[in-house]
């Protein structure tokens, strides 16, 4: 059982096992845990924006059509984003799912993604979980969300050297001192050690899905059945066992299962990281359509670095980034606004909607679901 499922010091006596299910499950996200990312990023934005005053600068703004016309597109590209996701889920699934429990699966692991460390797999777990409450057999929920997380990594492999090579490393890093100090020269090597990890994890993934995923569960339990790794061993027992499930549901796989989802990937990542362009052109009308790709790439280098951080969903380090990383391009004091603005949009409706969808999904998913079977229990 993952770390995250597990219940601590809560009495249970008298309840049905649906009731304790739905208790513990909603355990795993507290008030606290819901609200620490929140603080720490508006925290940060309040930091910045009194340090840069920011609040002059909004001052300076002068709103126009056009920049109503681009905070419509960058919204228009958040739903883009998720619909693409909606089109993978719904595809990869093989269409067992309505739209509309297609949506509240991607909101819900959109959700848990955004009160988790990337550093730890973010949802990754959840929704394995909560695919398979929802109908969907287990070896396919593992085998849906193994790939997805796998086709995320690999856009990511290939995106970020693209971008590298065709903005190059001066534009690519303007406004971070790349030569000398943390912040600086540590902020460039970040990228690259972080970009290597993702890289071999992939490779790793990709060598368990494809060519040998008994060896690989085995080299995982070996590995932490060593003194002072064993506490995760029953853990890696788990990951083993999920790599096999999904390898064996992927052979069985044709060309015309992978593309859809090829393509839906990348269209989504591409609408994720176009909502920022779209704000910098409302606020910075004069910013030309040729800074669109380095800015763009700009966002796949941050993008790499959050994904490590240990902050949920890198509340409070994004915006740190997106200050020092973007404001080259964001009128002078405005980019602390325009960071959380970005946020705005991008992260904290996610946490909103998880809210609201989350207690219901416990109802209907696992005590009425429990219920059912206590009533049927040869059902």
């Amino acid at each position: 059982m993952q770390p995250w499922i597990v219940s601590s010091g809560l009495c249970l006596t008298g309840m049905t096992t649906a009731e304790q299910d739905a208790r513990k499950f909603l355990r795993s996200f507290s008030t606290g845990k819901v609200l620490l990312p929140v603080i720490i990023g508006l925290g940060i934005t309040a930091l910045l924006v009194w340090r840069s005053s920011g609040g002059q600068a909004l001052q300076n703004v002068t709103w126009s059509w056009f920049s109503t016309w681009w905070m419509f597109l960058a919204f228009l590209s958040l739903v883009v984003r998720d619909w693409m996701y909606m089109v993978r889920i719904h595809h990869l699934t093989d269409k067992q799912l309505s739209w509309w429990r297609t949506f509240v699966v991607v909101m819900l692991w959109e959700f848990a993604s955004a009160i988790a460390p990337g550093i730890i797999g973010g949802g990754f777990f959840f929704a394995i979980v909560i695919l398979s409450r929802e109908g969907i057999d287990a070896g396919k929920s593992i085998t849906v969300i193994t790939f997805t997380s796998f086709l995320d990594g690999i856009f990511i492999a290939v995106m970020a050297p693209l971008v590298y090579f065709l903005v190059g490393r001066e534009s690519l890093f303007s406004g971070v001192d790349t030569g000398s100090g943390w912040w600086g020269g540590g902020f460039f090597l970040t990228f690259w050690v972080v970009y290597g990890i993702i890289v071999v994890y992939k490779l790793f993934v990709a060598y368990a899905l494809f060519v040998n995923p008994t060896f690989v569960k085995r080299a995982l339990v070996g590995i932490f059945s060593l003194k002072g790794l064993r506490r995760w061993r029953r853990s890696m027992v788990t990951t083993g066992d999920q790599l096999i499930t999904a390898a064996a549901g992927l052979k069985q796989r044709g060309w015309d299962y992978w593309w859809p989802a090829m393509l839906a990937t990348f269209l989504s990542w591409t609408a994720r990281y176009s909502i920022v362009n779209c704000i910098v052109h409302a606020f910075q009308p004069g910013t030309g359509f040729g800074n669109d790709l380095t800015i763009y790439a700009k966002q796949v280098i941050m993008g790499i670095i959050v994904l490590l951080m240990p902050t949920p969903g890198g509340s409070g380090i994004a915006e740190i980034i997106f200050n020092d990383f973007l404001g080259v391009f964001i009128p002078t004091g405005l980019a602390p606004a325009l960071a959380f603005l970005w946020r705005l949009i991008s992260y904290y409706p996610y946490i909103a909607i998880g809210l609201i969808l989350l207690p219901r999904w416990v109802r209907r998913n696992l005590l009425h679901l429990g219920e059912d079977k206590a009533k049927n229990p040869t059902s």
